[in-house]
């Protein structure tokens, strides 16, 4: 062969030999199995630390998918007792109407409270059940206070009965349904609208901070603030919804619904101890509120608290005569105030009660208006308000103005 054939040959095997060996190369690769790098890859990034999160992570998506957030409710803790036993033990009863005492006796039962009975029309206590709490230096008023920061609104043209007042971006309400429902908003607006000064003017007006009997032995004042409380504690707002610093005592409670009662005339309370008291009694003026005009403006508020608001419980024993009043809940230090103030709407306004409780959770507002609708079936199962008025026969009133 000759020589440069032989070279071509050469040339052509050692080509083909190369392309074998790549093929046989990247087959060899080629077979290799796929999963291998891939496997190892998921293996790295699989760690124990990603495995739990992945599996806390879907255990938190189920369980704030099923499960409801439950918050845990507030339970207020009291000390004292709604009940008591002997409260009546040392009362002065002499000059007192045998049948009215009866009556708050048997509505007041063993609640730990007080019952206060007072003739409109002259100041005369026909009855005080459990003397001892009736005379001290009070409690916190809690809403019966609205009476009094009503009058001074009515007074000062700020407001009248179908006057409303913007509650909150959809709400909002007038005077009379503020007292029914005992709306707190509504009257820390009014006394922010009135201020202090004029708060704290007619409030002691209105017998508040001082003694609403006239020589009533043992009888505290109660405490009004000669300023405003801090605004810590609500200020002059929170003093006109819940009576926060005040200290009120049922006979001045008593008084300013007898002036409400009766038109305007603020009567010293005066508590006979013997039947010659009661022969020889005289009523006294503290002095002439005037209120009058502002009257209607209340009347529908308090009525409304009876008919369908926070006393209607007053209903649930007595049904037969109007009764208008207010009713207070509230408590300090662990112990709950429970107050209600009304009167029946005879003829003649014959008689005002106050009802006064304290102590735990059974004890509040409408609890005592429950007792006083009580007290009312009990007069009237008795005819009490189809008897003459005992105003009729007493003197002309001593004037003694202050």
């Amino acid at each position: 062969m000759p020589k440069k054939s032989l070279v071509a040959l050469l040339s052509v095997v050692l080509v083909i030999a190369g392309a074998l060996i790549e093929v046989g190369s990247a087959a060899t690769v080629n077979t290799k199995p796929l999963t291998t790098t891939k496997s190892k890859s998921q293996k790295v990034s699989e760690t124990p630390h990603a495995r739990r999160r992945m599996h806390h992570l879907a255990r938190t998506h189920a369980t704030t998918s099923t499960t409801r957030v439950h918050r845990r409710r507030y339970y207020e803790r009291f000390s004292a007792s709604s009940f008591a036993e002997g409260t009546t033990e040392g009362d002065i009863t002499a000059g007192e109407d045998p049948i009215v005492r009866q009556a708050a006796i048997d509505a007041l039962g063993n609640m730990n409270g007080t019952v206060v009975a007072i003739e409109p029309t002259s100041g005369r206590v026909l009855a005080m059940v459990n003397q001892k709490l009736a005379l001290s230096s009070g409690a916190q008023p809690c809403s019966t206070i609205k009476l009094s920061v009503a009058l001074a609104a009515l007074s000062e043209g700020i407001v009248d009965k179908d006057t409303e007042i913007q509650l909150g971006r959809y709400s909002r309400m007038n005077l009379t349904e503020a007292l029914a429902h005992s709306n707190n908003a509504y009257f820390e607006a009014l006394g922010r609208k009135l201020g202090f000064d004029k708060v704290s003017y007619y409030s002691h007006q209105f017998g508040l901070g001082e003694l609403a009997g006239y020589d009533i032995s043992g009888e505290k004042p109660g405490v009004y603030p000669e300023e405003e409380i801090s605004a810590k504690l609500g200020g002059v707002g929170k003093m006109c919804s819940f009576g926060e610093g005040v200290s009120m005592t049922p006979l001045q409670l008593g008084a300013l619904v007898a002036a409400i009662s009766n038109g305007g005339t603020l009567y010293y309370l005066q508590h006979p101890t013997s039947p010659e008291d009661i022969a020889g009694f005289q009523p006294r003026v503290k002095r002439h509120l005037d209120i009058a005009p502002l009257l209607p403006e209340m009347s529908d508020g308090m009525a409304g608290a009876v008919e369908y608001g926070t006393a209607r419980s007053v209903r649930e024993n007595f049904a037969f005569e109007p009764v208008l009043g207010k009713t207070g809940t509230c408590s300090r230090a662990g112990t709950r105030f429970g107050w209600f103030a009304s009167y029946a709407n005879t003829s003649m306004g014959r008689i005002v009660t106050v009802v006064f409780l304290q102590g735990g959770r059974p004890t509040y507002g409408p609890k005592a208006a429950e007792l006083a609708g009580r007290m009312y079936r009990n007069l009237y199962d008795h005819n009490f308000f189809n008897a003459p008025s005992t105003a009729a026969t007493v003197a002309t009133p001593v004037s003694t103005l202050q």
